[in-house]
């Protein structure tokens, strides 16, 4: 493939330094399989590193520079290959200025241990205007923000395929204590891909029906059970009428619904927002052949990274801040042995 003269020569298995932006732009085109990956959400938390997407004062400056990011994205992935996007929704405070502690007064008690507030888990320093707190001309306070289907929205008029809304559903949700509202329990992740067609492996990630094979139907149209070996082997027949079941092992399989019930897992390493690895899983199971790339321009504590290496796949991440880089190369090294 060649490369234009500010592309550089693709380096598997490794983490770039640097704005997602800058980066992605001297990778060549059209030499990714698969991306996994999980932005900062909007608002959420100061990480104390310049040009951090974030913390932008709006959420449509908020939607531009990601949007910047997956243009250069949509440039370096493959024609059949999929975007799998984990983003997170927020609400409008809307109260004026902020009366937090700075990044660096935080960062000094936790390292000092009097807190166990890490430094990048505050929202704003006091008395500045933090993001989600000024005065919007269309968001109320208290408005649910919907800033996944702002970037999706955002992202189609770039080219993009919106394929699917996949629910997350935590199981182990942080609890909060609002009373006008539900407790929050899920997250999105939007697959998409180049084109109409594209690479997916369904069969990679069916997963285990309900029906167990014992189900016959009568001439009425009712039901009964049966044990018979002889109903059991006719009945993928019948059941083919209504659903696709396979049958893997003597289990009956089924293709993967849209609500993923996955637990978060806390990292102990100083990352505060990792993805569980059993979230990816099954995005690069069916989103990448094996000894693809697998690319995560936000690689944070190196979670895609590990699954993809689990997964005979390879990597590239692409990470602005240095520590984290660090953290992420340590487990990788745990983990898969690369280093």
């Amino acid at each position: 493939m060649e490369t234009l003269a500010n592309e550089r020569a693709l380096e598997l298995n490794t983490i770039l330094c640097g704005d997602a932006r800058e980066v992605l732009s001297t990778l060549p085109a059209e030499s990714i399989d698969c991306c996994v990956t999980s932005p900062p959400y909007y608002g959420l938390r100061d990480y104390g590193i310049e040009r951090q997407i974030g913390r932008e004062q709006t959420p449509e400056q908020y939607i531009e520079n990601l949007a910047a990011v997956f243009a250069e994205l949509y440039r370096v992935l493959k024609n059949g290959g999929t975007f799998w996007l984990n983003i997170g929704d927020t609400y409008w405070g809307g109260k004026g200025k902020s009366g937090e502690s700075s990044f660096e007064y935080q960062a000094n008690r936790y390292e000092s241990g009097k807190s166990f507030n890490q430094p990048y888990s505050n929202t704003g320093k006091a008395g500045v205007i933090a993001p989600k707190q000024g005065k919007h001309f269309e968001i109320k306070h208290k408005d649910l923000i919907g800033v996944p289907w702002m970037l999706a929205f955002t992202l189609r008029k770039q080219g993009w395929y919106i394929r699917q809304e996949i629910i997350w559903h935590k199981p182990n949700p942080l609890p909060e204590s609002v009373k006008d509202r539900c407790t929050k329990s899920h997250e999105i992740i939007f697959l998409l891909s180049k084109r109409q067609k594209y690479y997916f492996n369904h069969s990679a990630i069916m997963e285990k029906a309900n029906y167990d094979g014992r189900k016959k139907l009568t001439s009425s149209g009712s039901s009964k059970y049966s044990q018979s070996k002889e109903v059991f082997k006719a009945q993928p027949i019948v059941a083919k009428e209504h659903n696709i079941w396979t049958m893997v092992d003597g289990v009956f399989m089924r293709r993967k619904r849209s609500v993923w019930t996955i637990p978060t897992k806390p990292l102990k390493e100083a990352h505060f927002a990792p993805f569980p690895e059993a979230l990816i899983i099954d995005c690069v199971k069916a989103g990448c052949r094996e000894n693809g790339v697998v690319i995560d321009p936000f690689m944070g504590s190196g979670t895609t990274a590990i699954v993809a290496k689990k997964l005979n796949r390879n990597y590239i991440g692409i990470e602005l801040k240095p520590e984290y880089i660090e953290i992420a190369q340590r487990r990788i090294q745990k983990e898969v042995g690369l280093f």
